[in-house]
């Protein structure tokens, strides 16, 4: 389970003086309300509805939403849990009621000294609140995984001096990005011997945005690495994944914590992919993405794309990291494929079947990275020969691009137009729809004791077992 611990760039929080002096009594005196019926996490609030007079809120015991996912109709109760405490928690009365009656709660009324304003500040902090005291369910979001190799081995100090640099590498990658025009508003926790790191943002670009992200802080620890001496900047093995997950506030004593915890598909596909990996390496799930497109008759319709296509509308939009400073020299280029992937030549990556030690079978791809500074190439990944991906310097005006399906979306730059020197690469192909293999169900002892697991035990991310 991932803990957000420590975050990168604003939290996207309201300002403090935007919210008047009454509504803050309210939100304070909520706060309080839902701390008493929170009861050191004996329950948790899944929605709310505004009244004349204060507000609804449904309760239920932290047990309940497991019990109920497991009895009946699992499979849809499943479904339309997720469906309640995914994005906003806000319901109109007669929904608010809809959800009483299917789960079989009373409504809970909390009393407030006036009517909750109406205004986005005041319905951001009361959806902040409601969270913290609940669980979230988010359907697809990046994260990255960062492991250092035989960490174990190092003395305590060693080990503080390599978390300590990993930690910078963080920070440096952020600023990089964000002297870009980029802000990956990103959250992190320490795993002990590493960190998980997402993006809170989920617009259409926060997944290419966090693989740059990923992609300078191996830069920036490769450089590290490079000049440094005795065992204070890490070997790390990476991964990135997208995928789902839950999101929960533990109890701190009589609070519950301000930092979320994550859990779910994603930490799991991530963690199995990092044991399996080597030192040095980067895995990459096996995930599907949404790719923003053209906007068409006022709809967005975005394409869906596979890992491969993914990295591919990712490296083409590389070119604007040129001259970014690292280690003291500028970046010439960036470029970074799937090992065994050419479309020219027709060749597909090569995937990598991972089988953990409770016999579930995990698919991923191997990354190969390279990097062309004024005065050498590094080349990372794990599997790449230096000089492998021919990195050629690039314009250093061209600003870094995301690529969509048919054009660039509101806020982003659109890509140059093709010349002979740069031409228009082909739009990768939406993957056809797989045959799903029947699922098996998984023995008792393999599914770990917790609500978020409980709550996934019959979802479609279930995993199979090897025949």
């Amino acid at each position: 389970m991932a803990e957000n611990t420590v975050a990168g760039g604003g939290s996207g929080a309201k300002p403090d003086d935007a919210i008047s002096i009454v509504q803050r009594g309210n939100l304070k005196a909520l706060e309080t309300t839902l701390r008493k019926q929170w009861r050191l996490g004996q329950n948790i609030v899944l929605c709310w509805s505004p009244d004349d007079k204060g507000m609804l809120v449904i309760l239920v015991p932290h047990y309940f939403l497991g019990n109920y996912c497991a009895e009946g109709e699992a499979s849809e109760n499943e479904l339309f849990v997720r469906d309640l405490i995914s994005g906003k928690r806000r319901k109109s009365r007669e929904e608010l009621f809809d959800v009483a009656k299917r789960l079989g709660v009373p409504p809970t009324f909390i009393k407030l000294a006036s009517p909750l304003a109406n205004d986005d500040n005041v319905q951001h902090a009361v959806e902040e609140l409601i969270k913290r005291y609940g669980l979230s369910f988010v359907n697809s979001r990046a994260v990255l995984l960062f492991d250092i190799a035989e960490f174990s081995l190092y003395t305590p100090f060693e080990q503080a001096s390599q978390l300590n640099s990993l930690s910078y590498s963080l920070n440096s990658a952020y600023n990089k990005l964000l002297s870009k025009g980029i802000e990956v508003n990103f959250a992190r926790t320490t795993t002990g011997d590493g960190y998980y790191v997402w993006n809170r943002d989920l617009a259409p670009f926060a997944s290419q945005d966090l693989f740059n992200f990923l992609l300078l802080v191996l830069a920036d620890n490769a450089a590290a690495r490079a000049a440094s001496k005795g065992n204070t900047v890490p070997l790390i093995r990476s991964a990135f994944h997208i995928g789902s997950h839950y999101e929960l506030y533990q109890a701190e004593g009589v609070n519950p914590t301000v930092f979320s915890y994550i859990v779910g598909d994603v930490t799991i596909e991530l963690a199995r992919m990092v044991d399996a990996a080597k030192p040095g390496q980067v895995l990459l799930g096996d995930f599907e993405w949404s790719m923003p497109s053209r906007e068409r008759s006022g709809v967005m319709l975005p394409v869906q794309v596979k890992t491969p296509g993914f990295v591919r509308s990712c490296n083409r939009g590389l070119a604007g990291l040129q001259g970014i400073s690292l280690a003291g020299k500028p970046v010439d280029a960036i470029v970074c494929k799937l090992s065994g992937d050419d479309p020219k030549s027709g060749e597909q990556p090569t995937q990598i079947t991972i089988t953990d030690k409770h016999g579930l079978s995990h698919d991923a791809y191997n990354l190969e990275v390279e990097v062309a500074l004024s005065d050498r190439v590094l080349s990372l990944g794990g599997a790449v020969e230096p000089g492998q991906l021919a990195a050629q310097p690039v314009n250093a005006d061209q600003p870094l691009q995301h690529d969509v399906a048919q054009t660039s979306a509101p806020g982003h730059t659109d890509p140059l137009p093709p010349t002979e020197e740069n031409p228009e690469p082909a739009a990768p192909e939406p993957a056809e729809p797989e045959a799903a293999a029947p699922e098996k169900a998984r023995d008792a002892n393999e599914v770990v004791d917790d609500l978020a697991e409980i709550l996934r035990r019959h979802g479609p991310g279930s995993r199979k077992r090897n025949r």
